[in-house]
């Protein structure tokens, strides 16, 4: 009974953890002969941000400044991190 217990338990915790990530890398678009295009978008930690990041605004404003598209606060150590389109 308790190996049972264990394998349901290790099978959730899959489950959930393929749950939380889609495995998506870019974002879905349309063109307009409607066939789906995929968007990659590249990331990078902002070399110019200093400390920790807790507002995405100061984040993006930054990657901007260094030739990315956006940016935003990531992770549990709060990074800036940037992104554009490859």
């Amino acid at each position: 009974m308790e190996h049972s217990m264990r394998l349901v338990s290790a099978a959730f915790v899959l489950v959930l953890l393929f749950a939380a990530t889609d495995g998506t890398n870019g974002v879905e678009a349309r063109s307009n002969s409607g066939k789906v295009a995929k968007e990659r978008t590249c990331e990078a930690a902002s070399g110019k941000f200093k400390g920790l990041c807790f507002s995405s605004t100061n984040c993006k404003n930054t990657c901007k400044m260094e030739k990315f598209t956006g940016g935003e606060c990531q992770g549990f150590r709060r990074r800036c991190m940037c992104n554009k389109k490859c």
